[in-house]
């Protein structure tokens, strides 16, 4: 069952522009609440897919199937952008959301970019999905930066259950958490990207296990910027509020 929100107003006449997020549970927040503080005067719909919450190792199929309901959903209450909210279904559906949909799409990708760019050790440890990693946007990124750092990778299993359980600080989820990062450490991995939305949500938790030198790199801030710039954008175009 999806569960919807929306930010309420006591006067309407104060909402400037209509933005949609969506993922499988509450990851997406964490780039709700980034754009929140930019464009604190839009309306903000998300809508929360707990009936198939995690997307990572649901079949593709299933998952781009779900991504274009949701967005159905969000264009009909009027939301001029749309942000998968999320890295797999951004992996796997959302070529064949901007072919299907009039609107403007932000989607979530590891940031190997920034990464690669300034790891000093040339080793930079990527934590996402199964679904992320095979999607094509991580491949093509990756490829593009292989020369600049050796990208090692690894699944953040059980991070999805534990950030929807609340359970973020136990010593349970750290071990958890220890279990995934800890090859990427070995490896020599000097910066290590959140490649899942709920992922933000165990900073300090991945902090702690990881130490105090370890670059910890959240996409959440720049895929915020890139929404409400498009929203601004959208905007300008239609002359106003929606």
């Amino acid at each position: 069952m999806e569960r919807e929100v929306r930010n309420k107003y006591a006067d309407e006449s104060q909402v400037r522009g209509t933005i949609g997020f969506f993922d499988s549970g509450i990851g997406g927040v964490s780039v709700v609440r980034e754009f929140r503080r930019l464009r604190p005067e839009a309306a903000v719909y998300y809508i929360a897919d707990w009936e198939h919450c995690p997307y990572g190792g649901k079949p593709e199929s299933l998952v781009r199937e779900r991504a274009h309901d949701l967005t159905r959903m969000l264009v009909s209450r009027g939301c001029q952008v749309v942000v998968v909210a999320c890295n797999t279904a951004t992996a796997l559906a959302i070529d064949s959301l901007r072919t299907a949909f009039d609107v403007p799409f932000v989607g979530m990708e590891p940031a190997v970019k920034p990464a690669a760019m300034h790891s000093k050790s040339g080793v930079v440890g990527i934590l996402a999905t199964e679904g992320t990693f095979h999607g094509r946007l991580f491949k093509e990124t990756s490829a593009r930066f292989a020369d600049r750092a050796r990208i090692v990778t690894a699944v953040g299993r059980g991070f999805v259950e534990r950030v929807e359980s609340g359970d973020v600080d136990s010593t349970q989820t750290e071990a958890v958490v220890r279990e995934a990062i800890q090859p990427l450490l070995d490896a020599g991995a000097d910066h290590l990207v959140l490649g899942c939305t709920h992922y933000p949500f165990l900073k300090t938790v991945i902090r702690k296990v990881a130490g105090p030198d370890i670059v910890i790199v959240d996409p959440s801030l720049p895929v915020a910027l890139r929404a409400a710039e498009l929203l601004d954008q959208a905007l300008a175009a239609g002359g106003g509020r929606p």
